[in-house]
């Protein structure tokens, strides 16, 4: 079943809004998303090298609109299993290599089964980086530089993540993301 294009991205944004933003997991999130200065593109491809060939468009994208802060490349029809998306994930950092935007651009990475190397499936802290579907997330060096500068201790968001979504719980989050996901409108 195809996903219309505007779900998918009603539903990430309510992701960033309810999940990314409203559980503080990035404490950089809210201005780009409040200032509408985030691009979303769906991939309707089933092809890892189309989408590969995507992302080199994103990485244009970003060179030529300076208005656009950031990009989130969202799969929802592709990378289900988690394995899958792993190998995706590094041919994209291969490709940011290949195309010598390493120190220019950065990936992060989001899916809906996210699990750390050293975290069990069901351990909270999966959740800041599981999202409602498989996506790439293209940073800006230098806005990364900026707010790291701007904020004391940034080494220490990620241990406040896992505090605080291990106080939520597993259960509780499973079903945020779940809501987010069915979401019927």
């Amino acid at each position: 079943m195809t996903i219309p294009t505007q779900k998918i991205i009603r539903q990430t944004k309510n992701w960033i809004s309810e999940v990314v933003i409203g559980l503080n997991l990035c404490p950089f999130a809210a201005q780009p998303f409040n200032d509408n200065r985030i691009e979303y593109i769906v991939s309707d491809n089933d092809d890892t090298e189309q989408d590969l060939q995507e992302l080199a468009v994103c990485f244009s994208i970003l060179e030529n609109r300076v208005e656009i802060e950031t990009i989130l490349l969202i799969f929802p029809q592709a990378y289900k299993k988690f394995d899958d998306y792993l190998e995706l994930l590094y041919l994209a950092n291969l490709l940011l290599d290949d195309l010598s935007f390493s120190g220019i651009y950065q990936l992060a990475s989001f899916h809906p089964e996210y699990h750390f190397e050293d975290s069990g499936i069901n351990d909270a802290s999966n959740f800041s980086n599981r999202s409602p579907y498989p996506m790439l997330h293209i940073l800006r060096e230098k806005s990364i530089e900026r707010a790291i500068k701007s904020y004391n201790h940034v080494e220490k968001i990620p241990e406040i993540n896992v505090k605080n979504l291990e106080a939520i719980g597993f259960d509780v989050m499973q079903q945020t993301l779940k809501d987010i996901q069915d979401d019927s409108k």
